[in-house]
């Protein structure tokens, strides 16, 4: 893989290295790291397929510090890390040392805000066309809602939620003073590029944002949930993301978060939405936890790959919630 060599040699070696290094995504990450180190001056970098057809062309060779990046990719350092980006939702993060890396997964969550967003303003809507919601009234949705990430890392659900919904407030809560900054230079890239902007705040997310119990729409959180005895199985996960961002403080997982279940609740307006990410064998759990906070229409929300990834609920106060507790219903969300 010498520098000035065929690209396709060079691919050929780099996805036989990462795949005998037990990486799974072996040639999408020998392409992806190539075509960072092909971007031109002002950053643009190739697609993958760009790569592929210029490695075959003879269009590109290999660029110089190619041969170091694999060999750090084959050691397990993420690949996020050695290409500074991270692709989340409509949105191009950067990402590294001291920050919990978003994940594909973590995607839908910011679906289950929209729809929520989305509906209040239809009921909104339908209130002010029937004349049936008097305005002030406590179950009138805000014409600009407020909605709140708890442990915000990277600023992922945060920025991805302000940008796909304007007009929406958006704070992201933040206890780790080297995630915040990363979230920071995310909040200004986005800024100038999509001209989205969000409040950040250097807070604990168990007892955030005292004074505003009872106005947030929606709370959106990747709480950490790994029970604390557990060892992730990915040296990525394992070795780079910061363990405060991975372990939920309990052999279950769940102390931090039914903290943060517990201060969303008590920070949400009536009827306001709370969807907390999880692992998968702790969906039913997580429920519980739920409904016995008096959130109702508690549903575990899947994923694309089809794994229950998260839960939602509304919090407690919000009009016919009496008839729904009189006649309880489970829901499953798909992904879209």
């Amino acid at each position: 893989m010498a520098p000035g060599a065929p690209l396709s040699a060079g691919l050929r070696c780099a996805h036989r290295l990462l795949a005998e290094a037990g990486i799974a995504s072996a040639r999408v990450d020998a392409e992806l790291l190539a075509a960072h180190l092909l971007a031109d001056a002002e950053g643009r970098a190739p697609g993958r397929g760009e790569v592929a057809a210029g490695a075959i062309t003879g269009r590109f060779t290999v660029p110089a510090g190619y041969a170091e990046l694999i060999r750090r990719r084959a050691a397990r350092e993420p690949l996020q890390h050695l290409t500074g980006r991270a692709p989340f939702r409509r949105l191009e993060l950067l990402v590294g040392p001291g920050v919990f890396v978003p994940r594909p997964e973590t995607e839908v969550l910011v679906d289950e805000v929209s729809a929520h967003l989305a509906a209040r303003r239809a009921e909104a809507q339908g209130s002010e066309a029937s004349g049936s919601e008097p305005p002030g009234s406590e179950s009138a949705p805000d014409p600009a809602p407020l909605v709140v990430d708890l442990a915000t890392g990277s600023g992922a659900l945060a920025l991805a939620v302000a940008q796909e919904n304007p007009g929406t407030r958006v704070i992201g809560v933040e206890r780790s003073e080297t995630a915040l900054a990363w979230a920071e230079r995310n909040a200004r890239r986005v800024a100038r590029e999509h001209g989205v902007r969000i409040d950040l705040r250097r807070e604990d997310a168990r007892d955030a944002l005292p004074g505003a119990e009872g106005t947030v729409e929606a709370i959106v959180t990747n709480p950490p949930y790994i029970p604390e005895d557990a060892v992730p199985r990915d040296p990525e996960v394992a070795r780079y993301d910061p363990p405060e961002a991975l372990y939920g403080g309990s052999p279950d997982g769940l102390a931090i978060p039914t903290a943060f279940l517990e201060r969303a609740a008590r920070l949400l307006r009536p009827g306001g939405l709370l969807v907390m990410e999880h692992a998968e064998v702790q969906a039913g759990a997580v429920a519980a936890l739920f409904r016995d906070r008096g959130f109702h229409r508690v549903r575990n929300v899947r994923d694309l790959t089809g794994r229950d990834r998260a839960t939602a609920g509304l919090a407690p106060g919000y009009p016919g919630e009496r008839a729904e507790s009189a006649h309880p219903r489970d829901e499953r969300a798909s992904a879209p």
